[in-house]
């Protein structure tokens, strides 16, 4: 695996939000694009709401994973092991958002401190590779 593995990693976390949000207003009442916060408030679904909670996570969750990424990149840290890291890393935002939507709460906290894990090994792996 190479280094634009990680980068197209990066790309589709900086995406996922969007999917989320495409979720959230296709699950809800006749949305209305002239107000959409206040659309997003008045909304009863379940599934609407957790879309939208979804896609709130994926914006957090998306600045500690791309730094990771980088600072891995600079300090040197190998190719491999920062794409293979990105690709968990993805790979479980995916599914931390399907789950959400689906309202398994405690498959989807696992699967968020499994993701978590993965930003924190690479920032581990920059900090290592930085002091040695």
């Amino acid at each position: 695996m190479t280094l634009t593995t990680a980068y197209v990693c990066v790309l589709i976390a900086a995406l996922l939000p969007y999917l989320w949000v495409a979720i959230s207003k296709a699950s809800g009442e006749r949305y209305d694009n002239r107000d959409p916060r206040r659309w997003q408030e008045k909304q009863q679904s379940p599934r609407a709401q957790r879309a939208y909670a979804a896609q709130l996570n994926s914006y957090e969750a998306f600045a500690p994973f791309a730094a990771g990424v980088v600072l891995a990149q600079l300090a040197g840290v190998g190719h491999s092991q920062i794409a293979a890291l990105s690709l968990a890393f993805v790979t479980l935002r995916i599914l931390h958002g399907l789950v959400y939507i689906a309202g398994r709460h405690y498959l989807r906290s696992l699967i968020w401190a499994l993701g978590l894990a993965c930003v924190v090994w690479l920032l581990v792996q920059a900090a290592l590779h930085v002091a040695a």
